[in-house]
């Protein structure tokens, strides 16, 4: 990924989405914000515990780099889930219930969402000039939320998967995420080869790690995707960069996404 910082705030973008000026788009650390510890100091989230005048200032300074404020995206009440919807421009300044996917190809659209750990999706179809956004963690992976999405740009804009460009954002490292039951039945269930997915644990424990970028990337592929650029940045290490909910035992903020389709 490429690394900007602008106005005290620092970003990162996907390589791969450069050239293509119809789009704009940033994965913010947590650098650059007004929030105390523990959320200190850009937490994008209203969901923890942080003072809202806190958020809607880091809201405002962050979105305001592209030219957005917190009523001019549309974000999403996130639930861990595979389900998709389907926005416009009709949907500023609302929480979308109950879906951890945003889709649109309505030009000048920009959609949010937040993350501390999970991974965040980003899909582009520069043929049909439609995004989507999402939000993965563990559940939303092994229900497949990223062919979820892939299917749902499908049906809306006839997107063909071949032509999607993906992105995996940072999420949480591979060593760095112990994990037990039900997790691993949940792997078993989802995926032909879960071994593949679920590591000896490098410290020792007889816990395996699970690859939770790893097994986006399968799902991106199992979906018909080729295109898919990888952050390689691991939250829970780089807590110095990113708010990481294993690595700060949930006290901690959210660092927020944008992706917009320009007009």
């Amino acid at each position: 990924m490429i690394e900007t910082e602008r106005n005290g705030i620092r970003y990162f973008q996907f390589e791969g989405f450069g050239p293509y000026g119809r789009l704009q788009h940033a994965v913010f650390s947590r650098q650059g914000g007004v929030s105390p510890a523990p959320y200190a100091g850009l937490n994008m989230s209203l969901s923890v515990p942080d003072e809202d005048h806190n958020v809607l200032h880091n809201r405002a300074r962050a979105y305001g780099l592209f030219g957005r404020t917190n009523e001019t995206l549309v974000h999403a009440y996130l639930v861990h889930g595979s389900d998709v919807a389907e926005v416009t421009q009709q949907n500023y300044g609302e929480y979308v219930y109950r879906v951890d996917g945003l889709i649109t190809n309505e030009p000048g659209c920009g959609l949010t969402m937040n993350f501390a750990d999970c991974t965040p999706i980003f899909l582009y179809d520069p043929v049909h000039h439609a995004i989507g956004l999402g939000h993965a963690g563990w559940q939303g992976t092994v229900k497949d939320l990223p062919g979820a999405m892939a299917r749902a740009m499908q049906r809306a804009y006839g997107s063909q998967p071949g032509d999607l460009m993906a992105g995996i954002g940072p999420c949480i490292g591979v060593d760095r995420y112990e994990v037990g039951e039900p997790v691993v039945t949940a792997v078993h269930q989802a995926f032909d080869d879960p071994d593949a997915l679920l590591l000896p644990s490098p410290n020792g424990s007889r816990r395996p790690h699970f690859d939770l970028a790893a097994a986006n990337r399968q799902n991106l592929q199992r979906a018909g995707v080729i295109y898919i650029e990888h952050s390689n940045l691991c939250t829970a290490t780089r807590t110095d960069l990113f708010f990481s909910h294993r690595t700060e035992k949930g006290k901690t903020g959210r660092f927020g996404t944008i992706f917009i389709l320009e007009e």
